[in-house]
């Protein structure tokens, strides 16, 4: 059996798709990674929020349905809630570190560097005189560019720079554990079609329980939160046997307003993520959502 692999071009991207590779070969199956272009990857000058849900997956989906990959290989936190009704997640890999830091230089700057609402918004809640520049482009780009500029520095993924290797060299990297990170941040997916069972059995053998469910939780969160906005949505649930610890996090676009909520329970499911989200929607979420979402029609 041979399984096409589709990933982004990126060094991240295609060491995430080799590491499903390898995983497979360890198994006795043969893989070809197939690089496809995203209109993420393609247009960096616009926003992230500008351009909407599914920015690094709708070409690795058309693909996928065309049927010219078998799956696609994904950073979770990239992936919409609601996948196209053809595809579905075939395995959660075992995740990686989840938290975000801070790769520093040693200036005195209140300028911080990220292209992410969550991290802006939650960066602003905790140093609101600070101001915040965007970042895109892929991870060498970002790193290049915070080494470039007079910034305190640029906030990332820790596992990212982790697979990446990245050491800091002269830079500082700061563990920033007050952030809440993205819905399945550190995570690696696998998606593939419906239907496509014979692939799907040996795909499975990746798959790391915990790490599925924890990223079902969050991601439950995510999907309850967002109400058709882009939001600056934090979550994090770690799983151990049944027993789930949850950080859940919701913040007004400027940094002004941040609703926290940690939560425990012993039988841990993915409905949970919806339940929390709505404790923290009657909690005051829902202004904070209501207000974003008006923020976003008065800019169209």
């Amino acid at each position: 059996m041979m399984v096409r692999i589709g990933s982004r071009g990126s060094n991240l991207a295609l060491f995430q798709a080799r590491t499903v590779a390898n995983a497979l070969h360890s198994i006795g199956v043969d893989t070809e990674i197939c690089v496809i272009q995203t209109k993420g990857d393609r247009i960096q000058d616009r926003s992230l929020q500008a351009m909407g849900t599914g920015i690094f997956t709708k070409a690795l989906d058309d693909a996928l349905i065309s049927g010219e990959v078998d799956v696609a290989v994904h950073s979770m936190k990239d992936v919409p809630t609601q996948l196209l009704p053809d595809l579905e997640i075939f395995a959660v890999l075992e995740r990686g570190t989840h938290h975000d830091v801070l790769v520093g230089n040693d200036v005195d700057s209140n300028i911080v560097a990220t292209g992410s609402i969550r991290r802006k918004a939650q960066w602003l809640h905790r140093h609101p005189h600070h101001q915040i520049v965007g970042l895109r482009g892929n991870v060498e780009t970002r790193l290049a560019r915070v080494a470039s500029n007079p910034w305190r520095g640029g906030v990332f993924a820790a596992a990212g720079l982790e697979r990446l290797q990245f050491r800091g060299d002269e830079r500082e990297v700061v563990d920033l554990d007050w952030m809440v990170a993205a819905p399945a941040q550190g995570a690696i997916v696998v998606i593939g079609r419906k239907g496509n069972e014979e692939i799907k059995q040996q795909i499975a053998h990746l798959n790391h329980a915990p790490s599925q469910l924890a990223t079902s939780i969050e991601r439950a969160f995510l999907f309850a939160l967002e109400g058709g906005c882009s939001a600056p949505i934090g979550a994090h649930a770690k799983v151990e046997g049944q027993e789930v610890q949850f950080t859940g996090c919701l913040t007004a676009l400027d940094g002004s307003q941040e609703i926290r909520i940690e939560r425990s329970d012993d039988c841990a499911r993915p409905e949970l993520g919806i339940l929390w989200a709505q404790e923290l929607l009657n909690n005051g979420g829902r202004a904070i959502i209501e207000a974003i979402k008006a923020n976003e029609h008065g800019s169209d």
